[in-house]
């Protein structure tokens, strides 16, 4: 099987290109869509009436369930965004969102550390759209993110949230139509999430008016200030009312972190909920292989573990090609994706992955950041990387929102320094495969929430 034939087993479905990614692109969202006030009216029963997803009675850990009790309702957050919140099938807030939530309806800046898969895009979004006064027909707030996935992914949620709120919401990225973004921003918009090259773009074509944007929102701010982005993010900052209010989200904090903090942000309430580095659902193996054998090694993986969905990822754009291709020839379905490709190429596997269209998917780092595909349960270094930091946010797109899932790293002779320095750098435990991995540690139906089981049994 060739090359040409992987890639045509991933561009056939070019046809089935998600009504919601073109809603996100090429349109301005909710801005007409009416109010159930046939729902609202009803002080009483309004909760009855909600269109509910099914309840996850999956166990979850105490990433996300240590918490003080509170309720979304205990924030007095109005009953519109409630009803998008329940609809989202968001029960309660989990750690994150109880200890930001709060503090940014009063309009502090916020440093807030947590880990992944914990709730951080509700942290920030759910006050942003509190706060957003629909009067007013200019940005008010904009949402900064590294990557063109993570920002159509946060829109998607911002969108689905204020689905009875009727907020106007803008995803603007690089790799898109620059004109099209254009139109869409003279439509008036109340939220933009973009990436830092294309949003200053529009910024210094003075398209995008920023100067009564009163709330500047970064995620996975480790990546943003990084030297990548940081002489961009400085001029977009320039570009911002001074009195802004200013909220940081990210799970690792290097130095350029604690400089942004000096420089921009105002006696910052700050919030740390890491005690510990890595998600307490992921469970960690390691499987020593010469690197010819590491294909047969996933082939063995694959016919042993019970997979949901799994992200296999890949230290180079040229590898993740080539292991996409060995991957279909053993008879898996597999798509592949990297910064290389085109943004309407990364844009269908993106989506189409999400949708359950595709098991398995090689990947580079480019996914590493925040993407949230709650049906993931394995995670497989195929390379094996050679910073921490990359490790744990590799790892981290298992086990999302206090689920359970498996991460496995394929180890060469060479990789084995690489093996120890990381867990110790963060404190983890990463066990020798066994013969058999236990399925309740990654398979979501023998996982059941106690605390239901214990209901039901009454």
């Amino acid at each position: 099987m060739t090359m040409a034939s992987v890639k045509a087993g991933i561009m056939n479905s070019a046809s089935r290109i998600s009504a919601l990614s073109n809603n996100i692109m090429n349109n301005t969202i909710n801005q007409n869509l009416p109010i159930a006030s046939n729902i609202i009216s009803d002080d009483v029963g309004w909760k009855a009436k909600l269109c509910l997803p099914p309840k996850d009675n999956r166990k979850k850990t105490e990433d996300v369930t240590e918490t003080k009790g509170n309720e979304f309702e205990d924030f007095c957050i109005k009953r519109e965004l409630l009803m998008g919140i329940f609809e989202k099938g968001w029960e309660k807030p989990s750690p994150i969102q109880e200890a930001s939530i709060p503090i940014a309806l009063l309009g502090r800046d916020i440093l807030a550390r947590a880990k992944n898969g914990t709730g951080k895009t509700g942290a920030y979004i759910i006050p942003t759209l509190q706060k957003v006064d629909l009067k007013l027909d200019y940005i008010q707030a904009l949402i900064m993110v590294p990557t063109r996935e993570l920002a159509l992914q946060t829109s998607q949620i911002c969108i689905e949230l204020a689905k009875y709120i009727g907020t106007r919401v803008m995803v603007t990225t690089g790799g898109t139509s620059l004109k099209d973004d254009i139109m869409r921003i003279y439509e008036k918009v109340h939220i933009v999430i973009a990436t830092p090259g294309r949003i200053l773009d529009l910024m210094e074509k003075n398209v995008a008016q920023m100067d009564k944007c009163n709330m500047l929102i970064l995620d996975e701010a480790d990546k943003l200030l990084s030297q990548d982005f940081k002489e961009m993010l400085d001029k977009i900052i320039s570009y911002l009312p001074k009195d802004r209010q200013v909220l940081v989200y990210s799970a690792t904090f290097p130095l350029t972190v604690e400089q942004f903090m000096r420089k921009y942000l105002k006696g910052p309430y700050e919030i740390n909920l890491m005690d510990e580095l890595t998600l307490k659902g992921i469970t960690q193996y390691y499987a020593f292989v010469q690197e010819r054998q590491k294909v047969h090694c996933l082939n063995t993986l694959f016919s042993k573990l019970q997979i949901n969905q799994s992200i296999i990822f890949c230290n180079s754009t040229q590898r993740v090609e080539l292991l996409a291709k060995k991957i279909t020839e053993l008879g898996y379905s597999c798509y592949y994706i990297h910064a290389k490709m085109s943004q309407q190429h990364r844009n269908r596997v993106f989506h189409d992955f999400r949708a359950g269209l595709c098991r398995n998917l090689v990947c580079s780092d480019l996914f590493t950041r925040g993407i949230d595909i709650q049906a993931v349960n394995v995670v497989i270094n195929f390379d094996f990387p050679k910073m921490a930091e990359t490790y744990l946010h590799r790892i981290g797109r298992s086990g999302r929102f206090g689920h359970f899932g498996i991460a496995i790293n394929l180890i060469t002779y060479s990789d084995r320094f690489s093996l120890h320095r990381i867990e110790q750098e963060l404190g983890t435990e990463i066990k020798p495969i066994p013969k058999v991995i236990d399925r309740s540690l990654y398979v979501a139906e023998l996982q059941h929430d106690e605390n239901d089981e214990r209901n039901a049994s009454k």
